[in-house]
């Protein structure tokens, strides 16, 4: 009698190189992680400008979702349930009461199909099927990364065969050092951000919309991660003395400097929220690329809908209905500063 064998999750594994002159990209069809990323200082030194691990089970004991695909729904949901009409989807509680990003099993734990894999271009797919993680409706996911001389740019399309909430996004951490030389502290963000969302203790948002003036949370004329890590203002004391706020874009731009470096991240977006994540909650029990973890050593710039939109009338809603296609788009652009 013949045994049918499954391969390992080792031999599943595939670590895919986008390759430009001055940029490098490593992408994993686990999760659609990104990797590693290489990019030039003003010297012309070329080095890794995200966290991540060498091997699949670091990533499995220890990943605070470095670099992932992150879904059905990125961030909080509310008591880990939403409702459709009168039906009420109860999903994993898998930080406190609350859902997260995806639940126990989202598709930063996916191993994605690849269905075209070029020196510049990957696409993966991979297809959620109906009750995963409770949420209702099978969803069919396709995640095209392209690199195009020192950008690289996320397309995310989805589609649905029954009403469910989609809110994907990319969990990348980046500091823009060179090798993790430096925490993120001294980073300058640009953010035109107006208005943002303040957030609980369990860090789910009130369900308000404040203006950044007179606060720490105003990067519109570019600041310095520090001024808010360092703050005791109520603002951040609840992100853990730092950032973990999703802010409302008055445009689809953002960018972040090291100006020790010279490195510059531009980020542009679709969405019309960006989640700024200082890493505040990473432990101390890991090492990363040889160097050991530790709050601050990198932040994330989650483009995405308003976390818990599923249960806040005030914020627009994520439902994608049997038909429509979910549509997310957002682009990285490395450049470099003369300014010191």
């Amino acid at each position: 009698m013949m045994h049918e064998t499954h391969p390992t999750e080792e031999a599943r594994l595939v670590r895919h190189r986008l390759m430009q002159p001055d940029m490098e990209v490593e992408i994993w069809n686990y999760g659609g992680i990104i990797n590693d990323v290489r990019v030039k200082d003003r010297t012309g030194k070329l080095e890794s400008v995200v966290l991540g691990f060498d091997t699949l089970a670091a990533y499995k004991k220890h990943s605070p979702y470095f670099g992932a695909i992150v879904g059905r729904v990125a961030g909080r949901i509310g008591q880990a349930c939403f409702s459709i009409a009168e039906q009420t989807y109860h999903l994993a509680a898998n930080d406190g009461t609350n859902h997260l990003h995806g639940g126990t099993h989202g598709f930063d734990q996916v191993f994605f199909d690849i269905i075209e894999a070029t020196e510049q271009l990957l696409h993966l797919r991979t297809l959620s099927p109906d009750g995963c993680e409770g949420y209702p409706g099978d969803v069919t996911v396709d995640v095209i990364y392209r690199l195009n001389g020192t950008a690289l740019t996320l397309s995310i399309e989805a589609t649905t065969d029954q009403t469910t909430p989609l809110n994907v996004t990319n969990h990348t951490y980046w500091n823009l050092s060179g090798n993790l030389q430096r925490d993120i502290l001294d980073h300058q963000l640009t953010l035109p951000s107006s208005t943002y969302l303040p957030v609980g203790p369990d860090l789910l948002p009130t369900g308000e919309f404040r203006p950044v003036d007179g606060t720490v949370l105003d990067f519109r004329n570019g600041r310095s991660i520090r001024s808010g890590a360092e703050s005791e203002s109520e603002e951040t004391v609840n992100a853990g003395n730092g950032y973990d706020h999703p802010f409302v874009l008055d445009e689809g731009r953002a960018q972040l400097i090291d100006p020790v470096s010279g490195r510059t991240l531009q980020v542009t977006t679709n969405q019309p929220v960006v989640v700024l994540y200082t890493g505040t909650q990473l432990l101390t029990d890991y090492t990363v690329r040889g160097v050991p973890s530790r709050p601050s050593l990198g932040l994330c710039l989650e483009t995405q809908f308003h976390p818990n939109a599923v249960n806040e009338s005030r914020f627009p809603s994520i439902f994608v209905e049997p038909g429509a296609t979910y549509q997310w788009e957002t682009t990285y652009r490395f450049g470099v500063s003369d300014v010191n």
